[in-house]
């Protein structure tokens, strides 16, 4: 437990002020997330609903869980009473499905737009394209029930530390427009085990670590 309170304020450290590690979770039991909570630990990410779901309900109610996986708009009703912070906010049609949901359990489910920045086909994201025309449905007031708070985006996992940086400075930049233009945006999540020095070095106030706190994926 020692050596998760240590690799914890470690990452926590890198952070700039206001910043939030998430501990990537996924595929760890409730008693290893358990000792990160001991260590005073409270952000955990997960990218699976139904993985997310039996920890919420096993696990201590004051802790803030992100959804930070691909999420079908079927599976939104499971983790819209209790989620934190959704990441992987990547279509209108998965908007409305939050909002509705998020209206059902009379909340605003803060939330991030999925950039896609990746050159992979794999990497889930809105093109920007996409983007401009949810952000003005959003702006206009379509989505009553759920708070943009910022963006967040996957580089393309390859060697070319250059290339990753020039795709998190990209997002970065629509990050900032984004934040001239909305009150209450406040997070830019990028960055995960292999690449989250890249990541802060252009700005990123939320890193996404799993293997980096707990070791190999089971």
């Amino acid at each position: 437990m020692e050596n998760i309170c240590e690799k914890l304020t470690y990452y926590r450290n890198q952070l700039p002020p206001g910043g939030i590690l998430v501990a990537v979770s996924k595929t760890k039991t409730p008693e290893i997330i358990r000792q990160a909570y001991a260590c005073g630990h409270r952000d955990f990410g997960e990218n699976k609903v139904q993985e997310l779901r039996a920890k919420h309900q096993v696990l201590p109610a004051d802790i803030r869980w992100h959804m930070i996986g691909h999420l079908q708009t079927n599976k939104v009703k499971y983790i819209a009473p209790f989620i934190w912070l959704i990441h992987s906010v990547d279509s209108e049609k998965l908007l409305h499905e939050i909002d509705r949901q998020a209206a059902k359990h009379h909340r605003v489910i803060p939330v991030l737009f999925q950039i896609k920045i990746a050159q992979e086909q794999t990497k889930y994201g809105m093109d920007e394209e996409v983007y401009h025309s949810v952000l003005r449905k959003y702006i206009e007031g379509h989505f009553p029930h759920v708070s943009l708070r910022g963006l967040m985006g996957m580089a393309t996992f390859s060697d070319d530390r250059k290339q990753v940086r020039n795709e998190f400075a990209h997002l970065a930049k629509l990050y900032h427009e984004l934040k001239k233009m909305l009150p209450g945006i406040a997070y830019l999540s990028m960055g995960m085990t292999g690449d989250y020095s890249e990541a802060l070095a252009e700005g990123a106030n939320i890193i996404r670590i799993g293997s980096g706190i707990f070791g190999a994926r089971n």
